[in-house]
């Protein structure tokens, strides 16, 4: 398969009929035909006709070599410039590999396009003054692993989405961009999208959990904070959406794993967020690592070319993720480098990064006609539309004072995103009242756990460089607050995060037995997640379930603070600690705004985005299952079967359900629900059943705070779609809006359901809205029940 050069002008295309790279070619046949003939392209300033000229002109004056350079990435081996901010200390840890390139001596000569996790403003020059003199003067584009901040750290990208706050993610990323750029770096990693369910998965931290909905609203956000309404703009970054596609999927939760699934289950929950980031005018993306259904991502035409680029229109270039090209012959679908190359290439991966295949095999396959030179040249186009939109011809060096430590002006807004991040799962009243907020009664604090003074492990899987002395770790803000109110802070670190000695156990619990409240910080270390951070094991690492027993033991107030990228396993502790708090790895201001939520000065908001499994054999798990044709109903789950309990879908050891499900999470107030209803009982499906169609239904329902504090609550309004042709879930998430109320006060939230939110998958892969019946729930979790029902007829 050759893919012909396209004009960004005429994105009209013929969708082929199926494809013979993927399994399920029936099904695809199917699905190829159902699909829109054309597709607008995906970001208007990548089309410019401006833009295509120079493209074009430049395109004529290159060699072969200097085309293929700007289809090849690698990193800075061998050249050391370092920055003020952290001397030569990598970004982002990444495999040893067994290539061995002059970077610097590639860019002297033009054939070097673009660089991995090269930093600061004056490495970034050394380079970019290097391709600068070369004979076409065609600048190299930085690109960094920026997943939660560069070097004001805010929450990993889970925590980030339990605030559901898609305003500030947006802020956020804007606010990285503006602290990279200064250091060179013009395109980010990030943002991750893939949906995942199993929280096995180490990499379920970079995402935005498991709802395909959720999961879109965050990728927009993302893709519109780094590049803004104009990539040329000195403050703009170009994003790269990844991994494409269904990488959060990979079986058993175990990293690189392969995934498996119908096209119906890929559409419907896996590429929402991946066409969001898209539609948002994303520049680029990264193929995955996996195979999916039996094809490789990075040698997949049905994703690359089918859905991403016909059905899509997505203009800007894909790059592999790191040897994934060289990983082809791994997965044993080519058996050398040359096969490997051209089926990358022709699939529709633009850049290699790090595998040293492109350059050394195109000039060879090209030799041999296994290769076009149209193939290449479009390859080659897409790279040159995003370095002009962004600029880098005018512009090619950083620009303003170069940002190696966090920005004072930035920490409020940080902070800010930690105490939205922070979920309250439980808190329950002892003595007649809840534990949190801590009272002006407590006079001493209890603060054990590895995790309380552990500044580094702050900062989550992709922290960046060294930023340790920036953050302010919850044992430094606990202290200071505990001083200003005439108290004392008892500290014992207890145990480490992953040990197995109790040396520090008596420390710990004498320091208890002195408190009027005792704070656990326990968890995680940050690189138990992230890549190649999958766990078996979902409860406290070490013997940390050990220490909270005892010391939950001695009888006084306890709060643990979960410090984790994922859901853990907190079974014991729902049913024997009175308060629990997710606080994810909360980034830079981490201290200040744990100590904000503990001591009330703010009210947690957050909701999950993954559920909290009650034992890890429930995984993967999540909200939105399909129904079956034994469905519990009633059954008391949560004990052994017999009777009529016992041939049901169901678990013999434990309930079904999640133990904290999907969108839970309190607050210090209380919120009721009431008055749901819909704009129309009936709704004709020649009305429903249009692609453009918008604002088909409104859901109205009426929220009060019936509580004595003024909080913010997240309103989640969920359908289902009983009749359809393809069975649907037993409710999905179809909009949602943060509402902050003073006490007593009622507000009604308002939702329009459209043709994304009704249509659902067919049999032939087709986005439909049928003729069938609608249930919608809004309340403040996926178990909301205050609901109303509408029908879309014939």
């Amino acid at each position: 398969m050759k893919r012909p050069t396209i004009s960004p002008l005429h994105r009209a295309v013929t969708l082929l009929a199926g494809t013979l790279a993927c399994a399920g070619v029936h099904a695809r046949e199917q699905a190829a035909t159902a699909m829109p003939q054309t597709a607008a392209p995906s970001n208007a300033q990548l089309a410019s006709p401006d833009i295509e000229r120079r493209v074009d002109a430049l395109l004529r004056q290159m060699t072969l070599e200097e085309k293929i350079g700007q289809l090849v990435q690698y990193n800075d081996q061998g050249f050391s410039a370092p920055t003020t901010a952290n001397g030569d200390q990598a970004l982002a840890a990444n495999p040893e590999t067994q290539t061995r390139v002059d970077a610097m001596a590639l860019a002297k000569q033009g054939r070097l396009g673009s660089m991995l996790n090269v930093i600061g403003a004056d490495k970034t020059r050394a380079f970019q003054e290097a391709a600068m003199h070369s004979r076409l003067h065609i600048p190299i584009l930085f690109g960094a692993d920026v997943i939660h901040g560069y070097r004001t750290i805010y929450p990993v990208p889970l925590g980030l989405a339990a605030s559901w706050d898609t305003a500030l993610v947006q802020d956020l990323s804007h606010m990285a961009a503006t602290e990279a750029t200064t250091a060179g770096v013009k395109w980010f990693y990030s943002p991750m999208v893939d949906i995942s369910r199993d929280a096995r998965w180490g990499r379920s931290t970079e995402g935005a959990g498991e709802d395909a909905y959720l999961g879109a609203a965050m990728a927009r956000a993302y893709v519109r904070g780094y590049q803004g309404t104009d990539l040329s703009r000195p403050d703009s970054v170009a994003a790269s959406v990844k991994h494409f596609a269904a990488y959060g999927a990979a079986e058993a939760g175990r990293e690189y794993n392969t995934t498996d699934m119908s096209d119906i289950r890929l559409r419907q929950v896996y590429l929402p967020p991946y066409r969001a980031a898209v539609e948002a005018g994303a520049a680029t993306l990264m193929s995955s690592f996996n195979a999916l259904n039996g094809v490789p991502a990075t040698a997949n035409p049905y994703l690359m070319d089918e859905i991403l680029r016909k059905e899509w229109g997505f203009d800007g270039f894909v790059v592999s993720d790191y040897t994934a090209v060289m990983e082809l012959t791994h997965h044993g679908i080519a058996l050398d480098a040359a096969t490997a190359t051209k089926k990358a290439l022709e699939a529709g991966v633009e850049v290699d990064m790090m595998s040293h295949f492109y350059d050394t095999q195109i000039p060879k396959l090209l030799a041999e006609h296994r290769l076009s030179t149209a193939t290449v040249d479009e390859a080659v186009r897409r790279v040159l539309r995003v370095k002009f939109a962004l600029g880098l011809f005018e512009h090619p060096y950083a620009q303003g004072t170069e940002v190696t430590h966090a920005v004072p002006g930035h920490r409020a807004l940080v902070r800010r995103a930690a105490e939205e991040s922070f979920v309250l799962l439980r808190n329950a009243a002892v003595g007649g009242k809840a534990v949190l907020p801590l009272g002006d009664g407590v006079k001493s604090v209890a603060l054990i756990g590895p995790l309380a003074d552990a500044a580094n492990e702050m900062q989550g899987a992709w922290g960046g460089g060294n930023q340790a002395p920036d953050v302010v770790t919850l044992q430094q803000a606990l202290e200071r607050r505990m001083r200003e109110r005439g108290g004392r802070v008892l500290f014992a670190h207890g145990t480490d995060i992953e040990g197995d000695s109790t040396a520090g156990f008596d420390e710990a619990l004498q320091a208890a037995r002195q408190a009027d409240v005792v704070v656990l910080a326990l968890g995680e270390s940050s690189a138990m997640s992230g890549e190649a951070g999958s766990r078996a094991h979902l409860d406290l690492p070490g013997n940390q379930q050990q220490l909270l027993e005892k010391v939950a033991a001695i009888g006084k107030p306890v709060v643990l603070l979960v410090f984790s990228g994922r859901p853990l396993v907190l079974d014991w502790a729902a049913r024997h600690v009175p308060a629990i708090m997710a606080v994810w790895f909360p980034g830079t201001e981490a201290g200040n705004a744990l100590a904000n939520v503990l001591f009330g000065d703010v009210a947690p908001s957050g909701k999950l985005p993954m559920s909290f499994p009650r034992a890890v054999g429930q995984e993967p798990l999540y909200y939105n299952q399909f129904p079956t044709g034994r469905p519990a109903g009633d059954a008391d789950l949560s004990r052994p079967p017999g009777g009529d309990t016992r041939f049901v879908s169901r678990y013999i050891d434990v309930p079904n359900d999640a133990l904290f499900p999907f969108g839970h999470g309190l607050g210090y107030t209380s919120f009721a629900y009431s008055s749901v209803s819909v704009s129309r009982r009936t709704l004709p499906l020649a009305q429903a059943n249009r692609p453009d169609a918008r604002s088909l239904v409104t859901v109205t329902a009426t929220l009060t705070n019936t509580g004595k504090r003024a909080g913010t609550e997240v309103a989640q309004l969920y359908l289902r779609n009983l009749g359809a042709s393809v069975e649907q879930p037993v409710r999905s998430l179809k909009g949602f809006q943060r509402v902050t109320l003073k006490p007593g006060e009622s507000r009604q939230v308002r939702f329009e359901l459209g043709f994304p939110e009704l249509s659902f998958y067919d049999v032939h892969s087709r986005q439909v809205v049928e003729p069938t019946h609608y249930t919608v729930w809004v309340g403040g979790s996926s178990q909301a029940t205050a609901q109303a029902a509408f029908d879309v007829t014939p």
